[in-house]
């Protein structure tokens, strides 16, 4: 019985060390086959490179074109549609919404067409730091792709912009 038994714990340890080896050769394969596959399977994030709109706002980057997240001085958000050199373009059919500010009394704004820009209903309640989601439909008919992000209205140190859209790597 206890030969049995131990033959059974090799067995069973053997198995366990065929799967782990078997995902790291998997890992190791797929690392070394980087190119020539379609990098849109990858986060956008990690081919980003940080940059502000042309009003000093965040750019965002998962959707085409780019928009620009742009908190104005009386704490409205204005979207700008962003061409693929980063200069001001009329928004087309693209509509956001934003939901920010206290987790447990979200402000949640809508946003109106004004002139070539989208301008939120509403303003940000007080404070300079807190979470942000914008839903945003490139057309009516498309599938919404959300960006999250804090929204920091503090000053950067180091660059002319807010931290939220800040560019520098400090």
């Amino acid at each position: 019985m206890k030969k049995k038994m131990k033959t059974s714990k090799t067995t069973f340890a053997a198995s366990i060390l065929a799967i782990a080896f078997a995902g790291a050769g998997t890992l190791i394969a797929e690392e070394k086959g980087h190119e020539g596959h379609d990098h849109a399977e990858h986060s956008e994030e990690a081919h980003q490179e940080a940059m502000a709109g042309p009003n000093g706002g965040k750019v965002i980057q998962v959707v085409e074109p780019h928009l620009e997240f742009f908190v104005t001085k009386d704490r409205k958000v204005q979207i700008t549609a962003l061409d693929k050199d980063g200069k001001a373009v009329p928004i087309a059919e693209q509509s956001v919404k934003v939901t920010g500010g206290d987790r447990s009394n979200p402000t949640r704004m809508t946003f109106a067409k004004e002139g070539e820009v989208l301008v939120s209903d509403i303003a940000f309640p007080e404070g300079n730091d807190f979470p942000v989601v914008v839903q945003i439909k490139v057309t009516p008919d498309a599938k919404t792709v959300i960006e999250k992000f804090n929204l920091n209205l503090n000053d950067c140190p180091t660059c002319k912009h807010q931290e939220y859209a800040c560019t520098c790597d400090h």
